[in-house]
């Protein structure tokens, strides 16, 4: 616990993510939200992001952890992808 906050983490490369657990964090949004473009194991698919389909980045994702942008925290049932603490904060109320 740190500031009055407690924190569950979770290594996505010792605990995978389900299909449905993914599909669950990605809620309402696109799948293009929480994919990592920039990560080198998608640039080394050499796949056009224009080709890809919101069911193509999940399968993605499911197969190859790194491909799912980091960190993610979940405070109730909001979602923050990325490191912005500002957004954490606000997150928090």
């Amino acid at each position: 616990m740190q500031k009055g906050v407690e924190l569950e983490e979770r290594d996505y490369f010792t605990e995978p993510f389900s299909e449905e657990e993914l599909r669950t964090l990605i809620g309402v949004r696109e799948p293009a939200e929480i994919f990592a473009w920039r990560s080198p194991s998608f640039k080394s698919l050499e796949r056009d992001p224009d080709s890809l389909t919101g069911d193509d980045l999940v399968r993605l994702m499911l197969e190859e952890p790194r491909l799912v942008r980091r960190p993610m925290v979940q405070i109730g049932d909001r979602l923050v992808i990325g490191g912005s603490f500002k957004a954490i904060e606000d997150a928090l109320g």
